[in-house]
């Protein structure tokens, strides 16, 4: 049997990324799939269709995870079209590096409320229908950066390192209805994100990796499938780090 089998599973920005190797590996273990991004385009098309092909439903939402009314409203869509929701991944974000000195308010704000509200956003419109059916997993995005900080963002940093006392205090709040609220935290993940780093920039943070390696989108999938199936059924509270061992 599929470790997810006839599960259904939310996945904010969803169509590209970590996102995406999420939704892909979560239908191949048998999870219905509905994801959303902030507008729909032929990306979100595509993984609608590869889903779909393997042999459950998917379907792409336009939705603004930062906004509460609009992620009040995808859920609820989602609920009524896929009959239960059993796992969230608040996976959208954005960067707007800089150092604090040039760093405007708008891009402070853009970052918090992208990265950081969003989990707020969706865990609190889906709660409702996790504690009916007294069962659940919430998986946050977070990163490496939130546990140690980065120069030049302090922003982001602040956003994700907000996403680890949000996983914490939500798995203490859900705990006793069988809700689990656990945190994934990446470190150098080849993504559309890194994708323009150059070369010799990429080739100094291997150097710091154990592993000497990049992760892949895979790589975190994998952590994710793993705190969102019965596997860790046990774990909650907690923040993994997928990093190769950068950070001990």
């Amino acid at each position: 049997m599929k470790l997810l089998e006839g599960k259904v599973a939310v996945i904010t920005g969803g169509s590209r990324g970590i996102g995406k190797g999420i939704a892909l590996l979560f239908a191949q273990q048998g999870a219905h799939i509905a994801f959303t991004d902030l507008k729909l385009d032929e990306n979100s098309e595509a993984l609608e269709n590869r889903i779909l092909s393997m042999g459950v439903k998917g379907k792409a939402y336009a939705s603004d995870a930062s906004s509460f009314q609009s992620s009040e409203e995808v859920i609820n869509q989602i609920q009524a079209d896929f009959g239960k929701i059993d796992i969230l991944v608040n996976n959208a974000g954005i960067t707007r590096d800089n150092l604090l000195m040039r760093m405007t308010e708008a891009d402070w704000d853009l970052v918090i409320r992208i990265n950081l509200k969003s989990a707020f956003n969706l865990t609190k419109a889906v709660q409702k229908f996790m504690l009916k059916q007294r069962s659940g997993s919430i998986i946050n995005m977070t990163s490496i950066v939130g546990l140690r900080g980065n120069f030049g963002q302090s922003n982001y940093a602040a956003s994700k390192a907000g996403m680890i006392g949000f996983t914490k205090s939500i798995a203490q709040e859900l705990g006793s209805r069988n809700i689990r609220c656990n945190a994934i935290a990446p470190g150098f993940i080849e993504t559309d994100m890194t994708g323009d780093l150059d070369e010799a920039v990429k080739a100094e943070w291997i150097k710091q990796i154990p592993l000497r390696r990049t992760g892949s989108t895979e790589d975190v999938s994998n952590t994710a499938l793993y705190l969102a199936s019965d596997l860790s059924s046990y774990i909650s509270g907690q923040v993994i780090s997928c990093d190769g061992g950068m950070y001990l």
